[in-house]
C-alpha cells in the first residue's frame, strides 16, 4: 500500500470512529429513557466496559509478545488521558460538566480510588497475584458503590418488565449499539496500529509507546464520545462511558496480570509517570467535590498539566 493510500485509509478511520460513536450515543439515550435508568449508569455499566476493548486487545498482544511493559503503560497512561485530557474537553467545549445527578461523594471517592491502585500497585516495579485480585476487586466493589446511586438493583423488575414490553425496540437499539461498537473498534484498532508503525520507525521506548502514544490511540472510542456529546448536548452518556472506562481499565489490568502468568516485572523507573497519574486524579477529585461541577476554567487547568506530563515524559525519553 502506497503512503498516500495508508494516509487516506487513516483519515478514514477517524471519519468511521465518529459515525460509530454517534451510533452509540443515539441508542443509548434511547435505551435509557425506555428503561427509565439514567444515560450516565447505562453508560458507566456498559459502555465504560465495552469501550475498553481495546486497551484488552493491545494488552493481550503485549503479553503474547512478552512485553508487558507495553500493556502497564498503556493502562496507566489512560487515566492521565482520560482524566486530564479527555473528561477536561467535554469540560471546556461543553460549558462544564454537572456531577450533582450522577455521583455522590462516596461513588466519586470509590471510582478515584479504583482508577489510581494500579499506578500505587505498580511502584515497586512488580505486580502479583494478590495485587491482580485486589484490583478485580475493587472494580466490583465500585461497580456496587455507583449501582446504589442510581438504585439499579431495586429497579430489576421495573426493566425487566420494560424489556418484555418492547423487545423490538430494544433489539433495535441493541443492534445500533453493537454496530457502532464494531466500527469503533475496528477503526480505532486500525489508528492505533498505525500510530504503533510511526512510533517504531522513530524509535520510541516499550514505556513511553504504551503511556503516551498508545493511551492516546485506544481511548480514541471515548475522545470522539465527547465530541459527539459536546455536539449532541448528550454529554451524560460520554461522563458515564469515562468514569466507567477509567475504572474497568483496573479490572483488564488485574486480568492481564493473571494472563501474563500471575507476575509482572517492569524495568523502568516511572516515577514521573505516578506523580503525574496521582495529581491528576487529585486533582479532579477536587474540583468535582468544590459545586459538584468541573467548570470550562478548571478543564483548562487539567489540560495544561497534560501537556506538562506530555512534555516531561519525552524530555526523560530523549535523555534516556
Amino acid at each position: 500500500m502506497s503512503i498516500l493510500l495508508r494516509v487516506v485509509v487513516y483519515l478514514f478511520m477517524f471519519v468511521v470512529l465518529w459515525f460509530g460513536s454517534g451510533l452509540i450515543i443515539s441508542a443509548v439515550e434511547k435505551a435509557s429513557k425506555i428503561l427509565k435508568i439514567s444515560t450516565f449508569a447505562l453508560s458507566f455499566f456498559v459502555l465504560g466496559l465495552l469501550t475498553s476493548i481495546p486497551e484488552l486487545a493491545v494488552g493481550v498482544t503485549s503479553v503474547v509478545e512478552n512485553n508487558p511493559q507495553i500493556f502497564v503503560g498503556n493502562l496507566l497512561g489512560g487515566v492521565v488521558v482520560i482524566f486530564l485530557l479527555i473528561i477536561p474537553v467535554l469540560a471546556i467545549f461543553g460549558n462544564g460538566i454537572n456531577l450533582s445527578h450522577h455521583m455522590d461523594n462516596k461513588g466519586l471517592l470509590a471510582a478515584m480510588i479504583v482508577c489510581v491502585a494500579p499506578s500505587l500497585l505498580v511502584a515497586d516495579k512488580r505486580v502479583g497475584v494478590f495485587e491482580a485480585v485486589l484490583m478485580i476487586l475493587l472494580y466490583i466493589s465500585t461497580l456496587y458503590i455507583v449501582q446504589r446511586k442510581q438504585n439499579l438493583i431495586e429497579r430489576i423488575e421495573t426493566i425487566q418488565n420494560s424489556l418484555k414490553v418492547d423487545r423490538k425496540t430494544h433489539v433495535l437499539n441493541g443492534l445500533k449499539i453493537l454496530v457502532g461498537l464494531i466500527l469503533v473498534f475496528f477503526s480505532s484498532e486500525y489508528i492505533v496500529r498505525e500510530t504503533i508503525a510511526f512510533s517504531v520507525i522513530v524509535k520510541v521506548s516499550p514505556f513511553l509507546l504504551g503511556i503516551v502514544v498508545l493511551s492516546l490511540g485506544t481511548n480514541l472510542p471515548e475522545f470522539f464520545l465527547a465530541l459527539r456529546g459536546i455536539k449532541q448536548n448528550k454529554k451524560d452518556v460520554a461522563f458515564g462511558d469515562y468514569i466507567g472506562s477509567a475504572s474497568a481499565n483496573t479490572l483488564v489490568f488485574g486480568g492481564l496480570v493473571f494472563l501474563n502468568g500471575g507476575t509482572v516485572t517492569l524495568e523502568n523507573n516511572f516515577l514521573q509517570s505516578l506523580i503525574f497519574i496521582l495529581i491528576a486524579l487529585v486533582c479532579f477529585y477536587f474540583f468535582a467535590r468544590s459545586k459538584n461541577t468541573i467548570s470550562r476554567k478548571e478543564g483548562i487547568v487539567l489540560v495544561m498539566i497534560y501537556v506538562c506530563f506530555i512534555t516531561l515524559e519525552f524530555l526523560a525519553a530523549s535523555k534516556g
